[in-house]
């Protein structure tokens, strides 16, 4: 049975000749933190090329949504299952293997000649950040002794992070000004070059001591990625797909995964994610607050990059121009993050920052079609929102793990994230196609698409503030159950 998981802080794992300050260690910090610039980077920079790929493709509606849908899909599919693996044969060491993996396949992008192929790319890219970033946080760990630089050094990958997510769709929008869409996934490969050369020469090999061998949990990892893979595809193909049939098929048999991975995770002896860490008060309110940020984000993203360039007719540089706002709240804001968590204290930072991520994604889908200004200020409002709640959410999850258990936990953060991406990108997809009639790839629209397309757009944007409001308000009550933030965290967390 699995063992018990009592509550203790954030681990304190001794790391012998560890450098006495973060220049000391710059090499390894910029391999991480460009791992952390291709997660967020890729699907934000993609987004605003979406209509240019949708016509050079011909992709339908469902079609073009998987062009992101199948990243997400498998990294949050099989992010849990490479955490398991690094933690048996080494994080440096799968990381590595799945930079040379990303590389590999970004390269490929070149000879993509059908949406069906791009598909199939955009799933091994996934696999290569699966494969990368649970990882990330126990090396950054291991590079340092004491916790105040531990927290720095988190501080700055994330910052990489949260740069790549801001600046995406401005740099998407700028280079198809002047180059094809391609080199915007081409680009993933001198990133992950980078990544490869200072995580090698920066971070010494894992040693025994620091692994175990306990079997991994391929049953448990097969019914968790097959759940997960079932409910993101079920909605799109009850729009996509020439018979109900196969749909219901595929909700039964996501039922039944579903049942069995609980199953199995509640019997094993090993279990792939021992499932009482979830229910732990203060990791189901940062996970909360995570998923409902990262679904906000995700579907605003994805719907103002359609509405500027289809429905309001800009090109992909001036809709860069019109998401620039948001890059510069993002980068701006980080000064005061600290003061701000001081102020109010680390939970109601998590729950205020996650309500304004969603409070953006509401004031879009009731008033953006009615002009730029309401989209200029749903972009300040998630922009703002997710500077907090990037960073306090995730040290929320691990204030409630075990000591032993933070390298999950980082897992379990990334999974809630990238769950809720594309399960954004994929509910919006489909109100999208179920209430669009014809292709919204369209060089032309009738007045009926137009209205339509408009009318949907609100629909999706609703639907996912509700669902996100809902995330929201889970946190805020679990975060009750636990007490209150202690003094050192909310220090630790000044520091950003």
């Amino acid at each position: 049975m699995p063992v018990p998981v009592p509550v203790r802080t954030v681990a304190t794992t001794t790391v012998s000749s560890s450098p006495p300050r973060l220049r000391d260690a710059w090499v390894a910090l910029s391999g991480l933190s460009a791992v952390f610039l291709f997660e967020m980077l890729d699907n934000s920079v993609l987004n605003v090329a979406l209509p240019t790929i949708g016509r050079d493709l011909a992709a339908s509606t469902g079609s073009l949504q998987w062009v992101s849908g199948a990243y997400s899909v498998a990294f949050g599919g099989l992010m849990l299952l490479f955490g398991a693996v690094s933690d048996r044969v080494g994080r440096r060491r799968v990381m590595l293997v799945g930079l040379t993996l990303l590389a590999c396949t970004s390269m490929l992008t070149v000879i993509v000649t059908s949406v069906e192929q791009l598909v199939v790319v955009r799933g091994l890219m996934g696999v290569a950040a699966a494969m990368t970033t649970p990882g990330s946080m126990a090396l950054a760990f291991r590079l340092f002794s004491t916790e105040d630089l531990r927290v720095r050094a988190l501080t700055v990958i994330s910052t990489a992070g949260l740069v790549g997510l801001a600046v995406g769709p401005t740099v998407g929008g700028f280079v198809l000004a002047l180059a094809p869409w391609q080199v915007l996934l081409v680009a993933n490969a001198p990133i992950a070059a980078i990544a490869f050369l200072g995580i090698r020469a920066g971070i010494s090999a894992d040693q025994p001591d620091d692994l175990h061998r306990d079997p991994v949990d391929v049953a448990g990892a097969l019914l968790g990625t097959a759940t997960i893979v079932g409910v993101l595809v079920a909605p799109t193909l009850f729009v996509v797909s020439t018979s109900d049939r196969t749909a219901w098929v595929v909700v039964v048999a996501t039922v039944v995964a579903a049942v069995g991975f609980v199953v199995r995770e509640r019997t094993a002896r090993q279990p792939l994610l021992d499932l009482r860490l979830v229910t732990q008060p203060l990791v189901a309110s940062g996970l909360a607050y995570k998923a409902a940020a990262g679904l906000a984000m995700a579907g605003l993203s994805y719907m103002v990059t359609l509405q500027l360039q289809l429905a309001w007719g800009w090109s992909p540089a001036l809709a860069a121009v019109g998401t620039l706002p948001q890059v510069v709240v993002l980068l701006a804001s980080g000064r005061f993050v600290g003061p701000v968590v001081r102020r109010v204290g680390l939970d109601r930072a998590a729950w205020t920052s996650a309500a304004a991520v969603v409070a953006g994604l509401a004031v879009f889908a009731a008033l953006g079609r009615f002009g730029y200004p309401w989209v200029l200020t749903a972009l300040v409002l998630v922009a703002a929102g997710m500077r907090v709640v990037g960073v306090v959410a995730g040290t929320t999850v691990l204030r409630g793990l075990p000591a032993d258990r933070t390298s999950v936990g980082a897992a379990l953060v990334d999974t809630a994230s990238e769950l809720a991406t594309a399960f954004g990108i994929a509910a919006t997809g489909t109100i999208l196609a179920a209430l669009v009639g014809g292709s919204i790839t369209a060089t032309t629209w009738t007045p009926a698409q137009s209205h339509s397309f408009q009318a949907a757009i609100s629909v999706a944007g609703l639907t996912l503030t509700a669902v996100a409001a809902a995330l929201v308000g889970l946190g805020a009550v679990r975060a009750r159950r636990t007490t209150p933030s202690s003094t050192p965290i909310a220090q630790e967390s000044s520091d950003v």
